[in-house]
């Protein structure tokens, strides 16, 4: 039973996994390519700004807490 119990934990983690970073490219994908935020007219404005900060920090916030979830 002990075998079975850590594949199925490690088998639903590499699940949380893909769609926890499913969902983060896909909300970026949504605010930077269909709602525009990632384009520039002629020069970024504090909405671009914004969207490529909160980007980045997302980004490093999403890492930050894969690579804890899989320390073992």
């Amino acid at each position: 039973m002990g075998m079975e119990d850590e594949t199925r934990h490690f088998l639903v983690q590499i699940a949380n996994t893909i769609s926890l970073v499913l969902l983060w490219m896909m909300v970026n994908v949504l605010l930077g390519i269909y709602i525009g935020l990632g384009f520039f007219e002629g020069s970024p404005t504090w909405k671009n700004i914004s969207y490529y900060s909160l980007f980045i920090l997302s980004f490093i916030l999403l890492f930050r807490h894969l690579k804890r979830k899989w320390k073992f």
